[in-house]
Parts: C-alpha cells; structure tokens; sequence
C-alpha cells in the first residue's frame, strides 16, 4: 500500500496557498462571512443590504461570494456597525509556537 502524500495545513488556508496578505486575508473572509449570515438572518435581499451597508447592489453580491479586494478591514468593520454589532478589539501575547500571530473573529 502507498502512502498518500499531504501537506499540513498552518490553520491559514491563504498563507498555505501563498496569499500576499494572509493574516489579513483570513480575518476579511471571516468578517464577509459574518456579514452575509447577518444578512441572511435578516431575510434582506441585496438590495435592502445595499441601503443599510451605504454600498450598490453590485458590491453586496461581490461581497456574498467572497470578492473581497475592493473591501479594506476598516470597511467591514463600518460595515458590522451598520448591521447593529458591537466590535471589541483585544490584544493579547501570543502564546502557540505552532502558528504565527494573527487575527481571529469571534462573534458572540
């Protein structure tokens, strides 16, 4: 029987496909997929999601899918405001040698 070769993942899906920015890239995704359950909870199309983000149709639907470029951190952080939620910011020392630092959203 032959082995199966793998590679272990970082637990950072971008930095293990050679993203430019992956700490950053991670926490945009996870704050887009925060975002679109948000949305989805609500019932609001896109259009409704338009108004209550300030941003076009156009844009929503890019950033239901995960198109993220156009949309820095700072922005969907206003965007989390605009949807009714608290943002906490927390800094604390890093304490896994296994991973790198970075970034984790956790929604209470």
């Amino acid at each position: 029987m032959s082995k199966i070769e793998h590679e272990v993942s970082s637990g950072n899906v971008f930095a293990d496909i050679g993203a430019a920015e992956p700490v950053d890239s991670l926490a945009k995704a996870e704050l887009a997929r925060r975002i679109s359950s948000i949305i989805k909870y609500r019932h609001l199309n896109q259009t409704e999601a338009a108004e209550l983000l300030g941003i076009d149709q156009p844009k929503v639907s890019r950033l239901l899918r995960g198109q993220l470029k156009e949309f820095s951190m700072t922005k969907l952080l206003d965007f989390m405001l605009r949807l009714d939620r608290d943002i906490e910011i927390r800094i604390k020392k890093h304490r896994s040698g296994r991973v790198p630092p970075g970034i984790e959203v956790l929604a209470l």
